[in-house]
């Protein structure tokens, strides 16, 4: 069952990679401060999420951090490495921070596994957005086909108003 509005964001130990580094956390903790948009995406340097998911969000960042937001964060099914170079090769330092959900652990216990095996990708994230307040889902949009309609940052700039 995939997480809904009114869930508490599940605990998993992931890496967070950001402008400080690469770090052991607590999504719980991490995610359960203040209030937060999670953008979840099947795989960084995949097209769709390179070319337009993640740079909607790195251009338009202090937009979205104006309307009462505390951070933004991005999560894949990816390690640490490829997550931090992902950030670098975007210039997303200082803008978005990133949870490598290495294992898919998060992804499964958020509800939002994907199985791509056919595909040869084995275990990945759906895309989604989610707008946590203190850990609480107070909006989240899964996307239901490859198409990027509910999880972009003018989707999430809409919901914020």
């Amino acid at each position: 069952m995939s997480i809904a509005v009114g869930d508490r964001v599940p605990d998993v130990q992931l890496k967070m990679v950001d402008e400080h580094g690469t770090q052991q956390v607590n999504t719980a903790e991490v995610l359960g401060k203040g209030r937060v948009v999670l953008v979840g995406v099947p795989a960084a340097f995949s097209p769709t999420c390179s070319d337009v998911h993640l740079p909607g969000f790195v251009l338009h960042s202090s937009e979205v951090l104006t309307r009462g937001v505390d951070r933004i964060f991005f999560t894949a099914v990816n390690d640490a490495f490829v997550m931090a170079a992902w950030a670098r090769s975007q210039g997303a330092q200082g803008k978005v921070a990133f949870l490598a959900d290495g294992n898919g652990e998060f992804a499964k216990a958020m509800g939002l596994d994907l199985d791509l095996s056919h595909a040869g990708l084995g275990l990945r994230n759906k895309r989604f957005a989610a707008l946590i307040d203190n850990g609480v889902v107070t909006n989240v949009a899964v996307e239901e086909s490859t198409g990027l309609e509910v999880s972009s940052v003018e989707a999430v700039l809409a919901w914020l108003g």
